[in-house]
Parts: C-alpha cells; structure tokens; sequence
C-alpha cells in the first residue's frame, strides 16, 4: 500500500514538473531587444500570457580572475569582492564607499505563485537572506581597490536607498526611512535612528527596494517606491502610496505623492545641466517578450505614468478593470524606452566624470536581465546620449557586458551604479557579490582619503 502510495506521489510529481515545464516555455520575442528602445520604441500587439514565460539566467558566479567586458576605450577591475548581494552605493565627501548588502525580506506569497517566486530567486542567486547590512569601503592608499572594510551600519531591515544631507545620513528600509548622525571618517554609526517615515510594506510586499535622493537644495528626499503587485491584482487597496516617487519634506517629515502611476521605480539621479529629476522603471509582465519597455523618464510634479490601466502614453492593458478610459488623456509618455524586461535598476549622470568619449553626457543604466523574456535581455551596463536640452536621443551605447556566459548562465547581475570621486564608475553586482570598477584606459586611479592627504 505504501509502495503504491509512494509511486502515486511520485507521478504527481513528475506530471506536475511537466506540466511546469510546458508552461514556463512561454513566448519568444519577435523583435531584437533594440527595437524596443529609444524615443520611440516599437509597441507591438501585446500577448496575454496565462502563465509566464520563464526563462532565468541561473546564478553561477565569476571565478578568480573572470571579469565582464568594459567598451573600447575602458578597463574593468574589482573595487571590492566577497560582498553578501551588494546593492546601492554612495559615495561618501572623503570618497568612502557606502554599499548597501541587502536582499527582500522573507517572502510570505503563497500558493503556486509562491513557490514560483521563492524557486525562480534562488535559480537567479537572489535566494539568500538579507545581510541587512550598510558596509564602509576604503580605498587607503588609492589604488582603485578597497583594502578596508567595516560594518558601517547593521540590524536594518531590507536597506536599500541611501542620501547624504549635511550631517545626516537618510536609509531607506522597506518599510521606513531612517535618519542617522554622520561624522566624515568613521568608520561605525551606532547610534539608533530617528524615524523620518514611514513607507508602504503591507504583505506580500513585491518590489521591496526603496530608493532614495535628496534635491540639491537638501530640502526634500524623494523616495522610489514599486507596486504591490504586477497589475493591482492584490487589490487597489495595497497600493497607497506605491508604484509611486514620494517627497519627503525634512524640516516637517510631510509625505507627498510626488509622481505615480510608475509601476516599479528604483535608481533616480539629477541631470546635470538641467537639475531635472529622472528614474528608471521596471514596467509589467505576462504580456508577452516584446512588451512593455521598461523606461528612463523624467519625474514630473503631479504626471501619472499610467499604471495599471495603461502603458507608454495610453495603450491599454486588457487584462485590468476598469479600463479607466477617460484617464489617458492626463497620462505622461515615458521618454525613452530601455529594452523590454531588462529590469533597469541602477542610474547615474556621466557628465563631469572621467570615462570619456563617447560616455560624456548622458544616463549610466544598469540593465539586472531578465527573467520573463525569450531569449534573455539586459544583464548589462548601457549608456544613453542626451542632448543640451537635457533629453535622450539615439540608441543605447554597451557600456559593460559579458555577465552572462555562452551556456546562459549569469556569472553577475549589474544591479546599482555610482561614480567615485576620480570619475571611474562604480557597479555592484548582486549575483557575483562584486563592486566592478570601471575607468577610462590611463585614466589616474588615485581615490579616497589617501589621495586626499597626498594633495595637501
């Protein structure tokens, strides 16, 4: 009897597995991944999936001395290795590295979805529990390497965003943005924080990340905040104050929706020229490998980008109810188009920094890849030109690639970007648990304080 039990289950199970695999097998795109970049990507018809095509670069990390592929003209070497699902970075006045080793809080989703979920991130390297962990990177004697490490801040909750105002540090956790005492140097803040506010973490809390920046008057911080949900599905009630940037008004801790309708926000950054706020933004799934583009934009006052009714200007998602038809006409057009699922995290201005021709004026975007889409996009680092205006133009530039290996397996994931204080960019890569630094070919590697004290 338990014999016959046991190979019941057994069958069960391998039906159930087939079953899986037939659907997983999903859609295979019909555009290349360019046509869906640029001013004006190409919008297709879109492809309702009942299921989603699954298709995960397995996590198999980089071996001593591999290393992604820098354009002509750049290096790429390790700015710090052996990090725990190294995530944002800031760069402190002195030219210390804040990096934040941090994954999603316990996943509660149940169900098949659930189980879905928790096996694609542990096949993606994402699986692990959060270091909850803000780690100080010293490059002492300016070699372009961090030879120091300490444990800057610690016992957080899934940190993410990070912000520097005077003599206060801001980090956002999932659920809150915290504010800390910060004196130049040390290498420790033990002090509790001091709550600024609090942000929407309600279960199953899908897109954790919160990222964070404060205007350049030091008045505001604006915090990246993603849905609930892929489209409202957990219910319209999950989402107050997601899928969303907010501004945080610091002399008064008022909280306001500053922009929304952006499905899943994360990295934000000042044009240079022109001090307009821009973000980049995961948009949604299950509508087939050539739709939706994710998106680079600027973060107007008050625009709505139309999620979960509508994508790119007012094309409309059938599967969601009501279609709120009348709404389109105050929805805002995304301004460039950065790749359909290539999950864009991490953005950067290049301009005053030291990577050189053609990486002068423009966005530095970190592309995490793909998970849904037939065959794999992003993994990479790309670069987008814009114009005197303070717009994008043209086409993306490969900035970095090659973290994924010729049997489709992801050595690294480029997650965040930022510049050090010698102009070289800086790329964590959550999968590879590195910090990739990339300069321009002869370009001086003197940074941090080492530098410093030569100067004086």
């Amino acid at each position: 009897m338990l014999k016959h039990l046991r190979n019941l289950i057994i069958l069960f199970v391998i039906l159930g597995a087939g079953a899986f695999y037939y659907l997983s097998q999903g859609d295979t795109a019909r555009l290349p991944l360019e046509a869906t970049t640029g001013v004006v990507p190409e919008i297709t018809n879109v492809r309702v999936e009942n299921f989603p095509t699954i298709n995960v670069a397995e996590a198999d990390p980089w071996q001593e001395g591999e290393a992604p592929v820098a354009a002509d003209g750049l290096t790429v070497a390790r700015f710090a290795d052996g990090l725990d699902h190294p995530r944002t970075m800031l760069r402190l006045p002195n030219g210390d590295i804040l990096v934040a080793e941090t994954n999603s809080p316990p996943r509660t989703m149940g169900g098949i979805e659930g189980w879905v979920m928790r096996n694609l991130m542990s096949k993606a390297g994402a699986g692990t529990e959060s270091a909850n962990r803000i780690t100080l990177l010293r490059d002492s004697d300016g070699d372009g390497t961090a030879e120091d490490r300490f444990a800057y801040l610690e016992n957080l909750n899934s940190p993410f965003g990070m912000a520097l105002v005077g003599e206060t540090l801001y980090v956002a956790n999932t659920n809150e943005v915290l504010a800390f005492p910060y004196v130049e140097g040390e290498t420790r803040i033990t002090a509790e924080g001091r709550k600024v506010a609090n942000l929407n973490a309600v279960a199953p809390n899908n897109h954790w990340t919160r990222g964070l920046i404060a205007s350049p008057d030091g008045q505001y911080l604006f915090v990246s905040v993603g849905s609930n949900s892929n489209i409202g599905e957990n219910g319209m009630e999950t989402e107050t104050e997601r899928a969303a940037i907010l501004r945080v008004e610091l002399a008064t801790n008022e909280k306001i929706v500053y922009a929304d309708g952006l499905r899943n926000p994360v990295g934000m950054a000042y044009e240079p020229r022109t001090a307009k706020l821009f973000t980049v933004v995961n948009e949604r799934d299950m509508l087939g490998s050539d739709m939706v583009p994710d998106y680079l934009t600027e973060v107007r006052f008050a625009a709505h980008y139309g999620w979960p009714w509508h994508f790119w200007g007012g094309h409309i998602d059938p599967r969601v109810e009501p279609k709120n038809l009348d709404h389109r006409q105050y929805e805002r057009r995304p301004d460039y188009g950065l790749g359909a699922h290539v999950a864009p995290l991490g953005l950067a201005f290049a301009n005053g920094q030291d990577l050189g021709e053609p990486f002068v004026n423009g966005a530095v975007v970190a592309r995490h890849g793909s998970w849904n889409r037939k065959p794999l996009a992003g993994y990479d680092v790309i670069f987008v030109d814009f114009n005197e205006k303070g717009e994008p133009v043209g086409k993306p530039t490969i900035l970095l690639e090659g973290f994924v290996d010729e049997d489709d397996k992801a050595q690294g994931r480029p997650t965040m970007v930022e510049f050090d204080q010698t102009g070289a960019l800086l790329v964590s890569d959550d999968v590879g648990g590195v910090i990739w630094r990339v300069s321009r070919e002869g370009a001086d590697t003197a940074s941090g304080p080492a530098a410093e004290s030569e100067a004086q």
